[in-house]
This record gives C-alpha cells, structure tokens and sequence, in this order.
C-alpha cells in the first residue's frame, strides 16, 4: 500500500504538513506578501525619483556649479531612506578632507547608494553602470550632474576607458566614489578590490578615504524586490582617515600599495561596526582590473 514504509507512514500520519497544495499556497502567499511590499516601497520610490530628478534637470543648470542638482540628489537619497525606514548610523565624517579625493567604499546591496548620498559629505561623483544612464528621470541626473559611466565589459579597453573618465572627474576638483570589489557581496563579506580607482588616484596624486558600510546587505539582498517588513533596519557607516598615495617607485607598485592599504583600513572599519571580512589587504587584489565602479542592476545611483 502507499503507506508500507516509514516514510509513507509518516507522510500519511501528517498529510495536510506534506501537501503539495499546501506548500503551493504557501508560497503563493509569500510572492503576493512580496509583492506587496514592493509595491508599497517602490510607488513612493518611484515618485520621490521623479519629483527630485524634476528639481535637478530643472534647476541645475542654473545655479552655480549645478548646486540645485546636488541638493536634489542629497534629499532624494535621505528621503528614500526614511521612506525605507532605514536608520543611518554615521561615524568618522570628520576625517573627510577637503578638496579631491576617491571615497572607496565596500559594496553590500542596491541601498548603499541612498545610505552613502545620505551622508558622505561633498559634491562627489558616482562611478555608475552605463545602463542606469538609460533610466527615465535618474540616468538624465546622472548625466547632467557630470557621474561617470562605467562599462562593466571586462577587458583592458573598457579599463583604460574608465581610468581615464576616473582622472579627469579628479582633474575637474571633484570627489570620486567608486565600490572597488566591482560588484555587491550577496553575503556582506569584504571581497578582493580591483585596480581602477586606484590608477586614478595615482596618476591624479589624490588621497584615498576608506569607507564601510554594513547592514545592507540584510534588508535587500541581490535579486530581491523588497526590503522587507522587519524591525531591525540600523545600517551603519564608518569614514576612516585618508590615505595618501606613496610619493615614489613604479606607477605598478605604487597602485597596489594603495589598493592594498585601502583594503586593510576598509577591513577594519567595516570590523569595528560589525561587519565580516574574508581575505587580509595582502590577498585583495586582481592585478590588472576593470574600474571599480558600482554593479547596480536596479541602483538608484
């Protein structure tokens, strides 16, 4: 008979906890659950990116150095992540420095674009994927605000490319962000750096500011479409102290010192708010790289 084994026997002792229709159902409830959430997180979403890109087209051009541009960026990160119910937990902004600089940042999640416009000061430009150039309202802001499109095409052309769009950024007396891990870490853990923005740094000769960020990765992971409904949504950044380019040697040498002690100062501040780290700043790094800038399928930034 069907029940004749231990296994039929205790599958037909429980039926309704092995029912296929049930299972169905339940997952049916948890896509329309998701669903939900998308809906009620991305319309608001969705509206803020239209009303501030509105700001920014308009606006931008004319006020001195687009400044209506920048505020309408700021705004529209902070009110996106309180729209999330993201609380931002910022340390160490005091060691932002004046004038040029490359902000290199671990890369957890879509979010960390609203959590790092929220609150990394000054008027930097985003290292961003080409094809969020295309999106209605956000690509046209990124365009007209001057961030730099990254081709993720991995070759050697597409790095040049991007190295060269990097220092002329640096060269113009603007800021720089860019993720060197190249792409999100699905697990949070710090991952190997690539070389981009570090070239940049050392043929324009500016400092390096090492930051971390760590939380995100727990409230929208890669492929999801919400952020969930939970109650603990604390994201936490950490600014260390600039990091300045070694002033002799090989172009080669010279890029990988940084690189690597970017990654070490990386590790610890994402550490020291709680974050995990996979590999020492000696073992970080792929020597010949493209750009570093950020892999943001559905990034706002």
């Amino acid at each position: 008979t069907p029940c004749e084994d231990a296994g039929a026997r205790r599958r037909c002792a429980t039926p309704y906890a092995f029912s296929p229709d049930m299972e169905s159902g339940k997952r049916r409830g948890m896509d329309l659950k998701s669903a939900w959430l998308a809906t009620r997180q991305w319309v608001p979403f969705s509206l803020r990116t239209m009303a501030y890109g509105t700001v920014s087209l308009t606006l931008g051009p004319l006020t001195p150095q687009r400044s209506a541009s920048l505020w309408a960026m700021r705004r529209w990160c902070q009110a996106s992540a309180r729209g999330l119910d993201i609380e931002i937990q910022a340390s160490g902004l005091e060691n932002v420095p004046p004038g040029v600089f490359i902000y290199s940042s671990n890369h957890q999640s879509v979010l960390d674009i609203l959590v790092l416009g929220a609150v990394l000061p000054g008027d930097f430009k985003w290292a961003a994927k080409r094809s969020l150039m295309k999106i209605p309202f956000l690509g046209w802001h990124l365009k007209l605000a001057g961030h730099v499109p990254v081709d993720r095409t991995v070759g050697s052309r597409a790095a040049v490319e991007a190295i060269a769009r990097f220092e002329q950024v640096l060269r113009n007396g603007k800021p720089l962000l860019v993720f060197p891990e190249g792409t999100r870490s699905e697990d949070g853990v710090l991952r190997q750096f690539k070389n981009g923005g570090f070239y940049a740094a050392v043929r324009a000769g500016v400092p390096v500011v090492p930051v971390a960020i760590d939380g995100t990765h727990l409230l929208m992971k890669k492929g999801a479409i919400d952020t969930g409904d939970g109650t603990m949504r604390i994201v936490r950044v950490r600014v260390g102290a600039p990091i300045a380019v070694r002033p002799d040697g090989r172009e080669g040498a010279r890029v990988n010192d940084l690189r690597d002690r970017t990654h070490a100062a990386v590790s610890e501040l994402l550490r020291s708010i709680g974050g995990r780290v996979e590999a020492p700043a000696g073992a970080s790094a792929a020597s010949e790289p493209p750009a570093g800038g950020a892999q943001t399928e559905q990034a706002p930034g």
